[in-house]
């Protein structure tokens, strides 16, 4: 007989994880509430996309300089007591920002040092709330977990541009950033509300010399882990950086105004989408990972030479889905294809390759967005295009290409 497979919302079962989802739900609507508003502040401060494209670099910059270095750390700690420190600091961080907007203190310079340090405290953020899934959940449950987090996460994407549009147009940006400090409560309370009893910890990893090395060894060896790393590298640089690209392509192309935010709303909207899409048809391995980053490219092309503005908004949504599909599915993949003892460091890998990239790719596009907005997709598409020749390359063995199922615990 047909083993019956769980159902795909299953992890929302466990009491655990679903007060954590609904903790990060609220906390990433602030969250995209307040990049909304730190694109525009940047712009009303500068007018400037080279200027967008730094201070998105300088947010991003820690996350490539010491995500390694945080995967280890979060391989040794107890991870619900780290993500209680992340979150209380960056809730401050933000409460900082919203003051000195309201009282006209800011200048663009704060703007670089708030975001440089708001990049060291998501460095150690992003791999502790990737490794703490598999403690609340187990490992039967880590494909479903994944996907129903990086859902909730685009939902955040898709409510927080509306969310900032409306503050924005009727309070003033200052109001953005001080949603986003009052979202960290509900992070905490759900931190603090968590049931330990419940919890399957990891074993702690115990200090020892050479162990930063271990993991990227150990990532190297494994093609199912190797290759989705390698793609996100080139998708992350390139292609993931809406944050810069969309406020300029709206600016330029569409008029002035709030596009920007309804362009990410259709891309948050797609996201959710295709996140729903892979909780009822939930896959890991070669062949889904290729295939979503291939429509990514074509849909982020087609974008680019979009002639009217719900065209770009329609095509934005095919952008969401395929984008969650491939960050989805390639998350889910390297968490599964990894030893408990590694996923912290495997997971701070994949944050390096995804948002640790940014610094260099926000100033790229940004300075290409800045001579001709449609040319900065342009270059995501064709990055997202090579990171699936790299794909292929990277699985071309059997045992990593015949693999198109949820994967066992090695």
């Amino acid at each position: 007989m047909k083993e019956q497979r769980p159902s795909p919302f299953a992890a929302f079962a466990v009491v655990n994880f679903r007060r954590f989802v609904a903790g990060q739900s609220l906390s990433l609507i602030g969250s995209w509430t307040e990049t909304v508003a730190q694109a525009l502040l940047v712009l009303q401060l500068t007018g400037s996309g080279l200027a967008l494209g730094l201070v998105t670099a300088a947010r991003y910059l820690p996350v490539l300089l010491f995500s390694p270095y945080a995967g280890l750390i979060v391989d040794r700690s107890d991870k619900r007591r780290l993500l209680i420190v992340t979150a209380s600091s960056l809730a401050g961080l933000s409460l900082v920002t919203g003051t000195l907007v309201a009282t006209d203190l800011i200048e663009i310079w704060m703007l670089f040092v708030i975001a440089f340090s708001f990049g060291c405290f998501t460095a150690l953020d992003n791999p502790a709330r990737q490794a703490f899934i598999p403690e609340m959940v187990g490992q039967d449950l880590i494909h479903d977990a994944v996907t129903l987090n990086s859902t909730f996460v685009n939902v955040g994407r898709a409510v927080g541009p509306i969310v900032a549009a409306a503050l924005v147009s009727s309070i003033g940006i200052a109001s953005c950033f001080f949603v986003n400090a009052v979202s960290f409560a509900f992070v905490l309370a759900a931190l603090l509300s968590l049931r330990t009893r419940d919890l399957q910890p990891s074993h702690r990893v115990a200090p020892e010399k050479g162990q930063l090395i271990a993991g990227f060894r150990y990532a190297r060896g494994l093609p199912l882990v190797l290759a989705p790393l390698a793609m996100m590298a080139l998708i992350g640089t390139f292609t993931y950086e809406f944050e810069v690209s969309l406020p300029l392509f709206a600016r330029a192309d569409f008029g002035p105004g709030f596009t920007a935010p309804w362009l990410i709303v259709a891309f948050g909207s797609g996201s959710v989408i295709g996140g729903l899409y892979c909780a009822l048809r939930p896959r890991t391995g070669r062949r889904r990972i290729l295939s979503s980053a291939s429509l990514y490219a074509v849909s982020l092309l087609a974008t680019a030479f979009a002639s009217t503005l719900w065209i770009a908004i329609a095509l934005l949504v095919v952008v969401g889905m395929a984008s969650i599909t491939f960050l989805t599915t390639g998350n889910s993949t390297i968490q599964l294809a990894s030893s408990p003892s590694y996923r912290g460091r495997v997971t701070a890998l994949w944050s390096t390759a995804f948002l640790g990239t940014t610094p260099i790719g926000a100033t790229v596009i940004g300075w290409v967005g800045g001579i001709d907005p449609r040319l900065a997709l342009v270059v995501g598409a064709f990055a997202c295009a090579l990171a699936v020749a790299v794909g292929a390359f990277l699985t071309r063995r059997p045992e990593a290409a015949r693999t198109d199922e949820p994967l066992q615990e090695r």
